[in-house]
């Protein structure tokens, strides 16, 4: 009897299938064997795979978030069951109407789903909500989400950060792998603006990772999941036109989305192409500050006053492509393709007051600077057995950064080219201060002084305007700027179901990253007339050079009254700035390369090999509580080749510095469900950051261009950042398509890293010194809390209302040595870089009877951008708290045909940094006028 009891119970098979409604798949429904607690939920394709399921007839519960729960009558065998596609209905039909009339309660649901099923803490938005609102790429879609900020470059987001960490902090990854960074600036976090939104399918942003995830994510894990194939047809066209109100110029936008299935449904197809060409504009004003002065009070002094243009073109585009053959329910294999790019055309016009040396100073760039984004994936999925099932993964993506003009010169020299031209003044300023340095008046000694905001030209000598006649060309550089990454990746998981309670999965991973980099290479050239080279040419004036109007003069500043009209000066021509580069010019009016010797110091190359692997376990300690605990471990190699220049000898030398460590990621959460709407988890999880590939660079770069020079210095001996990361959070499901949710977390920070900034004299020249160091402690606390509400009980047209709504709360320490004399070292207390007080995004949408409007404000307060060791927390440089606000808008003509409206920064919300405590003490100010596009999206199939 016993032994027939064993051979029946040890009978048992695997249920497979996917779920769906009209619309396609549904990720995170329950699958549920009846009468018992074991049961799974579906990925983001829609599948599923139920282990360990009792031979015999079984009945499968499926349920799903707004659907009639549906039961499955199946006959189990052992082996792989295939249940094939289980189609769900909406309760009352009331969704399949909202899905025709173009509104986000299916996005919302499916999203929803995905976060309460998953093991880690999570959010979760998908594609159809992030084609609803004005975002047109995946930076700016990322930004609605709870704990999310983004950097602003002249307008648009290019990044994002996660609970206020540092950017380089959070991890980006595309369909749950690490994607190559060729940030100009170093920072392993991924520019973002080359990835239009139609690519996206899934955003999931993981808070407190689990230990099958990449563990370099302190602040937490951006994974963007490309589209897949759908379960029908799908054929979705969309093209809309649009307008820039500062650069009163046009936008367009284009997508197509496809998918299909063929051969009985075994291969599936999807492909989606994006372009979105606009024109933008931003003026800039930008101050300088004497800070390498001894004197305390003239380190406030203003060193130039900047007005800049911006006028340029950008263009995203980029193509998706998916194939997937399922060879039955137990093997499929895939293959992704990515092809982006984002291009940045940009002419700039900038005018200085110049005060310490009395002049005028005109400086005119046209570059093009394009960042392509390429990648291949071939991966697979088996289920070998009803237990085990093992999954692999291969990738290879390349992410570049390059200007390539202008191409007047040699492809080895190109880069960003500028020409600066200066016209001194007879007389000079007036309204100086009594020690004869131009002030903000709250900083002057004796009160002279303006507005940083209105700074005008107070002239001793009345004719002392700025004149083209007056104004000679007295350098030319070009900043070579070339970045390069490339990422081989081969990853293979492995889950045993070991039990109706016990998931037990193992797997490893191997990267080789390859970078190589032009850190700001500075070439430049000089008259000879400028530096006293005898029977050299005269100065060039700017009169005698090609001309053209100065872009939309009518609205230069206009936000703050136009005070800077007297610096608008028609710049020379595109065609005339590379004509300056020419072998000719260059020969005919004198000018001498005088480049630093140390030039090739800017170059170095990297190769990082890591290799990961990991164990996790999940395991229902009882009907309620989950458990999901496990071990990550990844040892890094990393080998840099840089090199130095010996001045006395002056030569340069290569240098080669090795930096390897294992970084062993203890990770435990617990999931209890108080019932089927609510949520509490629990977690502890130590993770980590690499440094930035330039930090370790054993050279150094000098640029002499600037006054004082700046000095930047890597540091092979930096060691990665690690943290303990603590969160307890609680979520509420309303039944009708809502959520609550909130919770606190802290962080236990070591081994921070930051860019130290000091001065040094070396043979009687004042040089700014950058180097990047390790911090020893810091600490991150804080709390977040969110909502989404939909308010379907409110009488007649308000039923249409909805809210969504998240805040967090974040307070961050860190101490930075600094030495106030020889033998005396303070400790200054500071928040982490690009780290915000407060966060918080407000959506207000209406949706009923085929319209949709949405009012979006994204607010981040003030944080601190960059330390200065040396001279302390006065002179730290903040952000200045940004609150922008968009509007989109959607009627559905027909079910298959809407109109749609974008308008962005309905505020004209300007973007702030000042230096110190004081946010009048500007360092820069931008503002980039509204902008907004119409059109039509066209739902084929």
């Amino acid at each position: 009897m016993l032994s027939a009891y064993w051979s029946t119970a040890q009978k048992t098979g695997m249920l497979t299938g996917y779920i769906s409604d009209p619309t396609g798949y549904l990720p995170g429904a329950n699958v549920v064997l009846m009468g018992s607690n074991q049961g799974t939920a579906t990925d983001l394709n829609g599948g599923f795979q139920l282990g360990g399921v009792p031979a015999g007839k079984q009945k499968v519960v499926i349920t799903f978030m707004g659907y009639e729960d549906r039961v499955v009558d199946w006959e189990v065998k052992e082996g792989i069951n295939d249940l094939g596609v289980i189609s769900l209905t909406d309760i009352n039909n009331n969704l399949r109407e909202v899905v025709v009339k173009s509104t986000m309660a299916p996005s919302q649901i499916k999203a929803m789903s995905i976060k309460k099923n998953s093991y880690a803490i999570m959010e979760v938005m998908a594609a159809d909500a992030i084609g609803k609102l004005p975002d047109r790429n995946a930076a700016e879609a990322v930004q609605r989400m709870q704990g999310v900020a983004v950097a602003r470059y002249h307008g648009e987001a290019d990044q994002a950060t996660v609970r206020g960490t540092p950017f380089a902090w959070t991890s980006t990854l595309f369909n749950g792998t690490r994607m190559p960074s060729a940030n100009v600036y170093g920072s392993r976090n991924s520019i973002l603006d080359a990835v239009p939104s139609e690519m996206i399918q899934y955003v999931q942003l993981a808070k407190a990772i689990t230990p099958d995830m990449e563990g370099d994510a302190i602040g937490g894990s951006i994974n963007f999941v490309m589209r897949t194939a759908p379960e029908h047809r799908v054929l979705n066209i969309s093209a809309a036109g649009g307008y820039n109100q500062r650069s009163k110029d046009g936008t367009y936008n284009a997508s197509i989305v496809y998918g299909d299935r063929f051969f009985k449904d075994k291969l599936g197809v999807m492909v989606a192409a994006s372009i979105w060409d606009r024109n933008w504009a931003t003026d800039e004003l930008a101050l300088t500050y004497n800070t390498s002065l001894p004197d305390p009070v003239q380190k406030y002094s203003v060193n130039t006053m900047l007005a800049k243009r911006y006028m340029g073109k950008r263009k995203t585009y980029g193509i998706n492509a998916g194939l997937e053959y399922r060879f039955n329910a137990a093997h499929r294999l895939y293959t992704r393709l990515l092809i982006d790019k984002f291009d940045d055309v940009r002419p700039v016009y900038e005018s200085y007051y110049d005060f310490n040396n009395s002049r005028y100073q005109v400086n005119y760039r046209f570059s093009e600077y394009q960042s392509p984004l390429n990648g291949i994936e071939l991966g697979g999925e088996h289920q070998l057995s009803d237990k085990l099932k093992v999954d692999w993964l291969a990738s290879n993506y390349v992410s570049k950064f390059f200007i390539d003009t202008p191409p007047t010169l040699d492809k080895s020299l190109r880069g960003l080219p500028i020409a600066t031209f200066r016209q001194k003044l007879a007389g000079g300023f007036g309204k100086l201060s009594s020690d004869g340095r131009k002030y903000l008046h709250f900083d002057a000694p004796d009160g002279v002084g303006d507005e940083a905001e209105s700074i005008k030209p107070y002239l001793t000598n009345p004719e002392d305007l700025l004149d083209p006649s007056k104004l000679s060309l007295q350098q030319l550089v070009v900043i070579q700027l070339d970045t390069k990454e490339h990422d081989k990746t081969g990853q293979m998981n492995l889950t045993w179901n070991a039990n109706s309670r016990l998931i037990l999965k193992v797997g490893g991973k191997y990267r080789s990253k390859i970078r190589e980099s032009h850190n700001q290479t500075v070439q430049v050239w000089l008259p000879g007339a400028a530096v006293g080279i005898p029977n050299s040419p005269s100065l060039v004036p700017m009169s005698s050079m090609q001309t053209t109007d100065f872009p939309v003069s009518g609205n230069f500043f206009n936000e703050i009254g136009a005070p800077f009209n007297n610096l608008i000066v028609n710049p020379i021509t595109k065609n005339q700035l590379f004509d300056t580069f020419s072998p000719e010019f260059l020969d005919e009016n004198g000018f001498h390369n005088f480049s630093s010797a140390s030039n090739p110091t800017t170059i170095y190359d990297g190769s990082e090999n890591v290799l990961a692997g990991y164990i996790m376990g999940i395991y229902d300690l009882t009907d309620k509580l989950k458990v999901i605990g496990g071990l990550r471990n990844e040892f890094t190699k990393l080998t840099m080749n840089g090199s130095q220049y010996l001045a006395q000898e002056k030569k340069i030398v290569a240098l080669k510095a090795e930096n390897n460590y294992n970084a062993l990621l203890p990770m435990l959460h617990f999931k209890y469900a108080i019932n089927d709407k609510s949520n509490i988890r629990a977690a502890y999880t130590r993770t980590f950051i690499r440094p930035n590939f330039p930090d370790l660079n054993p050279g150094e770069s000098v640029d002499v261009t600037k006054t004082p020079g700046v000095i930047t210095r890597g540091n092979a001996n930096l060691k990665p950042t690690f943290s303990n990361n603590f969160d307890l959070m609680g979520e509420y499901f309303f039944s009708t398509i809502g959520l609550i949710s909130g919770g606190v977390f802290y962080k236990d920070i070591s081994d921070v890293i930051f860019s130290d900034v000091s001065n040094e004299s070396i043979n009687g020249n004042n040089f700014i010194v950058t180097q990047p160091k390790n911090l020893r402690k810091a600490r991150l606390v804080g709390f977040e809390a969110g909502i989404t509400r939909r308010f379907r009980n409110l009488p007649g047209i308000l039923s249409g209302l909805g809210v969504e709504f998240n805040y967090t709360r974040i307070d961050s320490q860190v101490e930075v040595p600094r030495s106030v004399d020889e033998s005396t070292t303070t400790m200054d207390k500071t928040r982490l870089p690009n780290q915000s007080k407060d966060m918080f995004n407000a959506i207000l949408f209406y949706e009923r009877n085929g319209l949709m409007m949405r009012v979006a404000g994204n607010f981040r307060g003030t944080s601190v951008e960059a330390i200065n060791q040396q001279l302390g927390p006065d002179f730290y440089t903040h952000s200045g708290k940004n609150f922008t606000v968009d509007f989109s808008g959607a009627y559905a003509i027909t079910p298959k045909l809407r109109f749609f409206v974008e308008i962005n920064n309905l505020t004209n919300q300007p973007l702030v940094m000042y230096l110190g405590n004081d946010s009048r003490r500007l360092t820069s100010k931008e503002w980039y006028s509204i902008r907004g596009q119409a059109g039509l999206r066209w739902n084929l199939f």
